[in-house]
């Protein structure tokens, strides 16, 4: 599977194309409508999209490597919709983006992991390691809240700056001694032999919240109708991906490379959902409150335009 960085994905556009939205539609072809989705087990509901896709639309689904990439391509209308962690969302409503939230995609999804038999079977174990943490993602706040409930900070490890899909390898090389990862790679740590959990990062206020379904403000106030054709099909693929483990292990495996056994070993701690409750919103709050804390933002976004529940209220279960 091609990955697309924003940066070819944009080139390739061009600059006229991306002024203008990204949904075309000749004289009796589908409305096509972008997703965007990460190379991650969070994200494998939109390669479900196709089975649930109503009559005159039609559902492209690109991959990107990083969230923040994913939600760039959604304030820049290079995709109409896109999955990524609340972290990327939070960054660019912040900084004045018209990135809004309508639904969820997935909770859970995190893990640390160490290398097996290197001594590490806590948090407090990892003062002077070298662990693995991406900048900027949703796994990071969670590790910097867990580092504080400990009495230690960021400055008692050795921070390495590793994508999600790099630290399995990275771990089995020895480059690092525990990384923060996103599922599947703890999956592959753990069902290799070559890693061991230290721990699933569910114990802090901002409880399991992870990934989100976001797209441009635009669409909002202009295509209402399409968020809500987007959100009946995201809906169904969710729920689909949720009660059909055989159908999720087998297309997981297939998108992401990875043998069946990662996989099997990943999805108990995977929890795929498209809803959007006064809880998560409220988990969204103080992961806001912890990023202003740690100075990864500037300012709080404005949760009145940040986050827009009405689509998922309205939606009745499938």
């Amino acid at each position: 599977m091609t990955i697309i960085r924003r940066r070819e994905f944009i080139a390739g556009l061009g600059a006229g194309l991306l002024a203008a939205p990204a949904i075309v539609r000749a004289e009796g072809e589908p409305i096509v409508i972008r997703a965007g989705a990460l190379k991650l087990i969070h994200s494998i509901a939109p390669y479900f999209y196709d089975q649930f896709v109503p009559a005159g639309y039609k559902v492209e689904v690109l991959p990107f490597e990083t969230p923040t990439e994913c939600k760039n391509a959604v304030v820049t209308k290079s995709v109409d919709f896109g999955a990524f962690g609340i972290a990327a969302a939070l960054l660019g409503a912040a900084a004045g983006e018209p990135v809004v939230v309508i639904a969820s995609t997935c909770n859970r999804g995190m893990a640390i992991i160490a290398k097996k038999d290197a001594g590490i079977a806590t948090i407090k174990d990892l003062k002077g390691k070298r662990v693995a943490v991406f900048p900027g993602t949703t796994q990071e706040v969670f590790f910097l809240e867990r580092l504080r409930m400990e009495g230690m900070t960021i400055k008692d490890v050795e921070p390495v700056r590793v994508s999600f899909s790099e630290m399995h390898i990275a771990l089995s090389r020895g480059d690092i001694d525990a990384y923060v990862g996103a599922e599947p790679g703890p999956g592959v740590s753990l069902s290799s032999g070559v890693g061991t959990l230290v721990e699933y990062p569910y114990s802090t206020a901002m409880g399991s919240l992870n990934m989100v379904f976001g797209t441009h403000r635009d669409v909002i106030t202009k295509k209402p109708d399409l968020a809500r054709v987007m959100l009946g099909i995201h809906q169904r693929a969710t729920d689909f991906a949720a009660t059909n483990k055989d159908a999720l292990v087998a297309m997981a495996s297939s998108k992401l490379g990875q043998k069946k056994e990662a996989i099997e070993a990943s999805v108990p701690n995977v929890e795929l959902t498209w809803r959007l409750d006064a809880k998560q919103i409220e988990q969204s709050r103080i992961y806001a409150d912890h990023m202003l804390a740690l100075k990864q933002i500037k300012r709080l976004p404005d949760f009145a335009t940040f986050i827009d529940a009405s689509f998922v209220d309205a939606m009745k279960p499938t």
